[in-house]
């Protein structure tokens, strides 16, 4: 995914992204300071905002291919179960129940695909939202602050599933999480954004652990590296 000056002006904020290359087949992280507009970028990428100006090519991937588990898990008024074969049924692909059962394990939903999906917990919802948008292995996900709700368990296990379909099967992942953490143990690559604009990036190592410039070493001192 390549894009170009891309533009989007709020009433005391602007996202300006003047050449930004995403290659496939990798997992990104995006890190910042809250109001930065990394969630307002993908959301423009994902196509739920538009764009004021720029260009974005997708190089081949239609709105299908793209799937995003935002900040706030949005779930459709039926089962836990539904929810989770939804993006089977827009695309017309028919629900195995064997695969269906596997996701719900990942979860620990178990005992509760019947269950009412918007009654579920916060941390339900959001386990929900994350193997909703695995289920039908897209070929590029962007998860924004998609473990801020979830007990370190069960951070570990997606973080685990995420490397293992990776490593079966490569696509594009972008991981927006304050939780460097989680950055450090998935991300190939990072981008730093600063009042609008990507500023730095490169690998993890460099990233996280060797700052260069003052406003990445400034935010990494605000949150937690463990």
């Amino acid at each position: 995914m390549k894009i170009y000056n891309l533009k989007k002006t709020f009433e005391n904020f602007t996202l300006s992204i003047d050449d930004l290359h995403i290659p496939q087949g990798k997992i990104y992280g995006i890190i910042g300071p809250n109001g930065c507009g990394k969630s307002t970028l993908v959301k423009i990428i994902a196509n739920t905002i538009k764009k004021d100006s720029g260009k974005i090519d997708y190089e081949g991937l239609t709105s299908k291919d793209i799937t995003m588990v935002p900040r706030k898990s949005y779930m459709i008024h039926d089962t836990v179960y539904n929810n989770l074969v939804y993006p089977l049924e827009i695309r017309n692909i028919k629900p195995r129940r064997e695969i269906v059962d596997e996701y719900l394990k990942l979860a620990d939903f178990n005992n509760e695909a019947n269950k009412y999906a918007p009654g579920l917990s916060g941390g339900q919802m959001q386990k929900l939202a994350l193997i909703r948008a695995m289920i039908f292995s897209p070929k590029f996900t962007i998860i924004d602050e998609g473990f801020s709700n979830l007990d370190i368990e069960s951070t570990f296990t997606f973080e685990k599933e995420i490397l293992k379909r990776q490593k079966e099967n490569p696509a594009t992942w972008i991981i927006i999480s304050h939780q460097i953490s989680s950055v450090s143990r998935l991300c190939d690559y990072i981008y730093f954004m600063w009042d609008g604009k990507v500023i730095a990036e490169g690998d993890r190592e460099n990233m996280i652990y060797n700052p260069k410039i003052p406003e990445l070493k400034r935010y990494l001192q605000t949150v937690s590296l463990s």
